[in-house]
């Protein structure tokens, strides 16, 4: 930093030391006097001629008068009497306020590309030229410059140096550092980390510190635009852009405030809005006031928020210093600093401009470019320190489901412990089921025929009923086996083996029976599973083993039907005595009804019991896969 410093202090100094020397050798060329005179026309004034000191603002002379102004700059080549010199003779103008011509040797030296509205704007841009060597002379020479500017915008003529050639260039040179180079440098840092942020911003919509620090680099970048521009295109005249340099500088201190509010951490909701409403009235009142008015409103918003500016440098180093229970924030103390700094060069700068034509003087130059690095470095310092914590919060998050994940895998393991309790718990149930409605139907019709039988059975008869006895247990020990078997080709095929068993001790009991059974599946229908049809097997089963042991009955009807293509319907009638459906139900005492309406729940049937003195009516309506998709 301290090298930086000495380096501009050494590029300004050195040239004025080069004249200086120069001049104590009493044979450079030198001024002799500056005047000004109001211009009526393109001619020179004749008459009105005033002596001024420069840099001249002649507003200051001259209130309110916009137009033309003629400088006169009288110069002698070297002493009296002194030798001639045949080294060339530069001249030097620091800026012209906004546009100008130079005359010298009796003709045109230079021009601006406009001296009419929209005006070419050189009033921050140094130039030097050589003097043709015909038109000086010993004696008494003029150079006649022609100024046209703006009564609003400080119109005027900065410093002018006549001397040797190379001297002139060294100080224009340094000039031209100060003036320009330094502020295309800061414009563009400005403007890269504007950008920078302003995606950072983009991507962490919370971290709202980085979004107004990129639009404050951004109006930085347009205020500086303006004072670099030599040209007020694309706006149509030259106080339109004088009103965007107001404007840019009211956004900047606003952004400034706010982000100095944001990175502090400090919740200022009533002083916002009123920044808000002062920013917007102060815009406002700079983009529509009158000509006539300009110069007074463009004042008074630009001090109006320097003052505004200076405060909240100024409260934030007591917001950053003063002692607090958890202990100053680095940051924060850094920051401060920074705007420390802002507050020196801000006053320094402040005094330069009340004083006119002192920009290659300005501190700003050279503080904004080396003060951006260091608030750019704050900010990745502080980005920086926000990614750890997101490492660190990443790194406990990645901790706590891997312990989250081994508790629910613990949680899981007991959940598939419990579901093969419960799958064991199921197939136990259905096993009974299977003993009951199977083994125990063989059973019955066994019993059956031993208490109808007139006299003792044989051997091979009761070889025989242990046999279905056997083939009925074999049934339900291969129950699993059977899903993956074929479904009955017909219905009729389906209830062929009821049929076979349950007539013959039906006929022996002197029960009439009746099978009313379809002779094929539907056409373009879908079939009942593997599955199902062992499930109705069990329903008409018990239905029938119900009606041996308790109906009393003498006539039973079985019906098999497909009434429509997705639909199988099975009903059991009995005339016996019947019984009250709904006090057994509520009792809880028949295993059998319990079991059917438990295998026609898992096959997806609605079961129905209907019974009165006339008899007992069980039917199952089984809707088939594709009716249930309809269903659905």
């Amino acid at each position: 930093m301290r090298w930086l410093w000495l380096a501009a202090v050494l590029a300004l100094c050195l040239p004025g030391r080069v004249l200086a020397a120069s001049a104590q050798e009493g044979c450079a060329p030198r001024v002799l006097s500056v005047q000004a005179a109001r211009a009526v026309d393109d001619a020179r004034p004749a008459q009105g001629w005033e002596d001024v000191t420069l840099p001249d603002v002649w507003t200051q002379r001259w209130p309110g008068h916009g137009g033309a102004v003629w400088y006169r700059i009288d110069w002698e080549r070297g002493c009296a009497g002194a030798a001639p010199s045949g080294d060339p003779v530069g001249l030097g103008i620091d800026g012209m306020s906004m546009a100008g011509e130079v005359y010298a040797g009796g003709g045109l030296l230079w021009r601006d590309a406009s001296l009419a509205e929209p005006l070419s704007r050189s009033w921050n841009t140094p130039r030097w030229w050589l003097l043709p060597a015909a038109g000086v002379h010993e004696g008494v020479n003029t150079v006649w410059v022609r100024v046209v500017g703006v009564a609003a915008l400080s119109p005027g003529l900065g410093h002018v140096r006549i001397g040797p050639a190379a001297q002139v260039g060294q100080a224009q040179a340094a000039r031209q550092w100060r003036q320009r180079t330094v502020y295309v440098f800061s414009a563009g840092l400005s403007a890269a980390v504007g950008c920078l942020f302003g995606v950072v911003w983009c991507l962490r919509r919370a971290e709202r510190a980085f979004g107004w620090y990129a639009l404050m680099s951004l109006a930085w970048t347009v205020y500086l635009f303006t004072l670099l521009a030599t040209s007020p295109w694309p706006f149509g005249g030259t106080l339109a852009l004088s009103r965007l340099n107001i404007v840019a500088f009211v956004l900047y201190v606003l952004c400034f405030c706010l982000f100095t509010w944001r990175f502090g951490g400090q919740h200022l909701p009533r002083l916002e809005r009123v920044l808000r409403w002062l920013a917007l009235l102060a815009a406002a009142a700079v983009l529509l006031a009158p000509q006539d008015a300009a110069a007074p409103v463009f004042l008074a918003a630009w001090l109006g928020f320097v003052a505004v500016f200076f405060a909240n440098c100024l409260q934030f180093q007591w917001h950053a210093w003063r002692p607090r229970p958890g202990g100053r924030d680095v940051q924060h103390m850094l920051l401060a600093l920074c705007w420390l700094v802002f507050v020196v060069v801000g006053v320094h700068d402040l005094l330069l401009v009340m004083q006119h034509w002192r920009a290659e003087q300005s501190w700003s130059s050279v503080a904004g470019p080396v003060t951006t690095v260091v608030m750019a470095l704050l900010l990745g310092g502080r980005l920086a320190g926000s990614m750890r914590r997101i490492e660190r919060f990443n790194h406990e998050l990645e901790e706590s489901v891997a312990h989250a994940r081994a508790e629910l895998a613990q949680a899981l393991a007991r959940e598939h412990a419990q579901a093969l309790d419960n799958a064991k718990l199921q197939e136990r149930m259905q096993i009974a089921h299977d003993l009951h409605d199977g083994l125990g139907g063989s059973l019955v019709r066994g019993m059956a025929l031993l208490e109808q039988a007139r006299e003792p059975l044989s051997n091979a008869r009761v070889l025989s009923l242990l046999k279905v006895l056997r083939d009925d247990l074999r049934q339900v020990i291969d129950h699993g086996s059977s899903a993956g078997a074929a479904a009955p080709a017909t219905p009729v095929q389906w209830a062929a083996p009821l049929r076979h068993r349950f007539t013959r001790i039906l006929d022996e009991m002197g029960v009439a029976s009746e099978w009313r059974i379809a002779p094929r599946w539907r056409e373009g229908g879908e079939r009942p599973s593997a599955l199902q049809c062992l499930g109705l097997t069990r329903l008409v089963e018990e239905a029938l083993s119900n009606i041996i042991k308790h109906s009393q009955a003498l006539q039973v009807r079985v019906e098999c039907a497909q009434p429509l293509p997705g639909v199988f319907a099975v009903r059991v009638e009995d005339d016996g005595v019947g019984f009250d459906v709904q006090a057994v139900q509520c009792a809880g005492l028949s295993v059998g009804m319990r079991s059917m309406a438990a295998r026609a729940e898992r096959m997806g049937a609605t079961f129905k019991v209907e019974s009165g003195l006339g008899g007992t009516a069980v039917s199952v309506v089984l809707l088939l896969p594709e009716a249930a998709r309809t269903a659905a």
